[in-house]
């Protein structure tokens, strides 16, 4: 057996020494914390820009079934070519440009509905497309 004891004198320094952290430790630690709630800020507000773009995109959709709908609704037989509209939906502004073509079956146009956003109209947010029937007149 070993009857080694420390003396008093070092034990004493030992515990002053390990009382807290130093300045330079905290503020490694502080920057460290910063960094990763900055990286939380930032996924935070990409998933919050992303969840605005899916709305749009939505409503979109919806202004591009409901205006499909609408012809198929009215029985319209729309002329061959272009035409353009403005529809809101749920506060936002949307352009619809309707592209309407003749097809092999004359009883038969094909209609494409693009929807754009106000702010950025060349961008289309959906394209649906649909027939457009003819039917014989009594």
């Amino acid at each position: 057996m070993c009857d080694y004891s420390p003396p008093l004198s070092s034990i004493l320094n030992l515990k002053s020494r390990q009382r807290g952290f130093t300045l330079l430790e905290s503020l490694v630690a502080l920057a460290i914390l910063a960094i990763a709630l900055t990286a939380v800020l930032r996924a935070t507000g990409a998933s919050t820009s992303h969840v605005d773009a899916l709305r749009q995109r939505l409503l979109a959709d919806w202004v591009a079934q409901n205006r499909l709908s609408l012809h198929a609704g009215r029985g319209d037989w729309l002329p061959a070519g272009a035409q353009q509209a403005e529809e809101e939906q749920a506060g936002l502004k949307f352009i619809i440009n309707e592209k309407i073509s003749a097809t092999p079956n004359p009883a038969f146009r094909l209609i494409e509905v693009s929807v754009a956003s106000a702010e950025d109209p060349q961008h289309a947010l959906r394209t649906l497309r649909g027939y457009l029937v003819q039917f014989p007149r009594r």
